[in-house]
């Protein structure tokens, strides 16, 4: 079996040389066409950019470990990939890496001491340690190739102090439009999205039927979201759509079901069904429990005798 070595790309420029490009006409951003990539792929390849990678896909004959959702669809599929992270690209050995589409590549010095440097990391997608793919309509693939063509233009033509902050504004509604297609997605991939919620709540049923509730206390968003393989991001505005509730939310009404069958049916003290709930202090259970229901646990006890 042949293994997989991790190749490391600093630069642009050095993407642009590994793939038998020419070199490129900015140095700190470009736009690919994948037809004009055409080398033999290794059976796999494991990559790390320095810099951020929006790739719109097309038709991607292999398979790549990126993301949750499978590549159903046969439409554009888009992919954000931040510095750093790592992906890997499968495909039967000896063949070419048969793709089209385009690749938008920005280093992140191209956005130093612009507003872009800070919020392009508030933009979830780029944080996805599991990164979730984007899969788009016709009409959003045209939305979002128009764009990277509009900022092949503005890199082609003479470079003046207008060419960056036309650049930028062109990556912010590339962002934007990103952002509304993922809320879009995340409501017509329901199946995929509920088969999700399903398995949370397998996993919450499980935990607090276990002991290591009480042993390791309740569990965070990051162990959840971990279990189920996806970011915290991810899982929190998938439940945001969904429920209309955040992940803590939705495991705190986890803690105060399990609470109000423990309260209503069986004898133990607050203070017990606290520890068992996986509490430190009964008091911080009675907050949260009082929060949640308006009730005091020995109050909402009362109202069943």
């Amino acid at each position: 079996m042949e293994s997989k070595i991790l190749h490391k790309i600093k630069t642009i420029s050095e993407y642009h040389k590994a793939m038998g490009l020419p070199k490129p006409e900015h140095p700190l951003i470009s736009v690919i066409n994948y037809d004009s990539i055409n080398l033999p792929c290794k059976a796999q390849m494991s990559l790390m950019f320095d810099f951020y990678s929006i790739s719109l896909d097309r038709n991607f004959k292999g398979r790549m470990k990126y993301g949750q959702q499978q590549g159903d669809f046969d439409e554009g599929v888009l992919f954000f990939i931040a510095p750093g992270q790592v992906f890997e690209i499968d495909v039967d050995k000896g063949k070419m890496i048969d793709r089209s589409g385009w690749l938008l590549l920005v280093h992140p010095d191209f956005l130093w001491a612009t507003s872009l440097a800070k919020t392009i990391k508030q933009y979830e997608y780029f944080s996805y340690s599991a990164n979730e793919a984007l899969f788009l309509s016709e009409k959003e693939e045209t939305a979002i190739l128009g764009i990277m063509q509009n900022i092949v233009q503005e890199y082609q033509a003479n470079t003046d102090k207008f060419s960056q902050p036309v650049i930028l504004a062109q990556l912010e509604l590339l962002f934007t439009y990103a952002d509304r297609f993922y809320q879009r997605q995340f409501i017509s991939r329901k199946i995929a999205n509920h088969s999700i919620l399903n398995r949370l709540e397998d996993l919450l049923n499980t935990y607090f039927k276990s002991e290591a509730l009480a042993t390791d206390g309740i569990p965070t968003v990051q162990q959840i979201a971990t279990s189920l393989n996806v970011s915290p991001g991810y899982l929190s505005g998938l439940l945001k759509v969904l429920t209309g509730q955040s992940t803590q939310h939705y495991i705190h009404d986890k803690v105060i079901e399990n609470a109000k069958e423990k309260l209503s049916t069986t004898n133990l003290s607050v203070s017990e069904i606290a520890y068992e709930l996986g509490f430190d202090h009964p008091q911080s259970f009675s907050r949260l429990f009082k929060t949640k229901t308006n009730f005091s646990p020995l109050a909402f006890r009362a109202s069943f005798n």
